[in-house]
């Protein structure tokens, strides 16, 4: 780590090598994301077949508005999940907290596998289905935030932000891994319930695995042991509670602005990977194992675009990069209508998907930005909550929103959502843009950290 005395006086840190024990801390977080994504993602990416298997048979209206509540009912309860899990981290641990979001995978995807179909028992099928994703949907708010916080306090710049980063880079490389096993699944024409077997397994593993680490320094239970130490000098832990730093608030117009921020990303997810594969299935009669297999190959480039992103972030200011691709997303949300209306095979529409997935406006690799202007002892909580605030209001609005506004407007429909959800992003980078600034962090030279 190297210390650096700017002009103006002020003392920074910076590093730009990982430490044995960041190492080994990192790998363990990012290991553990693609695992809690592949079991969340498995169902989605598959929905297109088992929405058929699980929900009743209607017209084209209604079954669309069964696929849109399955998919969005995952993130509905993430706030709830947002508040539980930072409870549990703030005040028993986070290995105690990592172990139940693994658990409580592995029993969802244990029931999933085994679950009778619609047609064995009716309705009540329907809704263990829908209970199983709501537990997954839950149980992940445990797993990716806490995973870039954590790693946001234990890193410096410039190597935080590319490692920051790739939390989000293995949560979709789950993902994909999920897609992989969904096209195998599909293809050689096995039972689906394979897939949901090793997802169950793999999260089992994952759950044995967390039960031999030790406790790790977490931020989230900082206030506990710092009260601690303070008892056991003899003096009074109300002291603490007295302290500026813990009795901090969080402004407002950050909150609001790290929501907005946060989302962007859903809304992309659903146009990239649903709203394409609805238009796919109804224009160009492809099946579900053709849906799947066409959303192997965006998720693949995902996972080197969001790679790339991390990469740039060592080099180039976070929210620069931030900016360019915001700029970019406008150009193709304000030309899509057009290209959706006068496309005619489904490559056209696989290259729209990949322009889209590519340049998706997101919150890395500048989270730890947001992050440093969060206090300290409400970072877990706030970035846990505005995380999953950000995708159930958008996923909700994105999911339902779109199936009437395209009925009524056809694809320039996208439009009445995109755009204010892009006007939002834009105030949020601004914002935190204009605290940098303030703070005298924001760099104007991209080669800033060569001070």
């Amino acid at each position: 780590m190297n210390r650096i005395i700017r002009n103006d006086g002020r003392v920074i840190y910076t590093q730009t090598r990982l430490t044995k024990y960041q190492k080994e801390a990192g790998g363990l977080m990012l290991i553990g994301t693609f695992l809690e994504y592949f079991d969340l993602m498995l169902y989605i990416h598959m929905a297109v077949l088992l929405n058929y298997l699980f929900f009743p048979k209607q017209d084209p209206f209604t079954t669309s508005l069964f696929v849109s509540f399955t998919f969005c009912i995952t993130y509905i309860f993430r706030p709830m999940g947002a508040l539980l899990f930072g409870w549990l981290g703030d005040n028993i641990g986070r290995k105690t907290t990592v172990i139940i979001t693994t658990f409580i995978m592995t029993i969802s995807c244990s029931i999933m596998a085994t679950l009778p179909t619609y047609v064995e028992i009716g309705a009540i099928s329907s809704c263990i289905m829908l209970l199983c994703r709501i537990m997954q949907g839950v149980a992940s708010m445990g797993e990716i935030v806490g995973a870039e916080l954590y790693l946001t306090e234990t890193i410096r710049p410039p190597i935080q932000y590319p490692v920051v980063a790739s939390v989000a880079v293995f949560g979709v490389m789950g993902g994909t891994f999920a897609l992989v096993v969904a096209t195998f699944i599909t293809t050689l024409d096995l039972n689906w319930r394979y897939a949901f077997v090793l997802g169950g397994m793999i999260a089992f593993i994952g759950f044995i695995a967390r039960t031999t680490l030790r406790e790790t320094p977490d931020f989230a239970d900082a206030k506990r042991r710092i009260a601690h130490v303070i008892e056991d000098v003899g003096e009074d832990a109300e002291i603490l509670k007295k302290s500026p730093i813990w009795q901090k608030k969080v402004n407002k117009t950050t909150a609001l602005s790290l929501f907005l921020i946060q989302c962007s990303y859903p809304l992309i997810f659903y146009f990239s990977y649903i709203h394409c594969a609805t238009i796919l299935e109804d224009s160009f009669g492809f099946t579900p194992q053709q849906i799947i297999r066409q959303n192997l190959i965006v998720s693949f480039v995902q996972v080197i675009a969001l790679s790339f992103c991390a990469y740039l972030s060592y080099k180039i200011y976070p929210l620069k990069i931030l900016k360019v691709k915001l700029v970019i997303t406008t150009i193709l949300f304000l030309i899509c209508p057009y290209l959706l209306d006068n496309i005619t095979s489904s490559f056209q529409l696989l290259l729209i998907q990949l322009l889209f997935i590519s340049f998706v406006p997101s919150t890395g690799p500048a989270l730890p930005v947001f992050y440093s202007h969060l206090p300290v002892f409400k970072r877990y909580t706030y970035g846990c909550f505005m995380y999953a605030l950000g995708r159930t209001v958008t996923y909700t609005v994105t999911s339902f929103g779109l199936i009437y506004l395209v009925y009524y407007f056809n694809n320039w429909g996208v439009l009445f959502i995109a755009l204010p959800i892009l006007c939002g992003y834009k105030f949020g980078i601004s914002h935190f843009e204009n605290l940098e600034k303030e703070s005298g962090n924001y760099q104007k030279n991209e080669n800033f950290f060569c001070l």
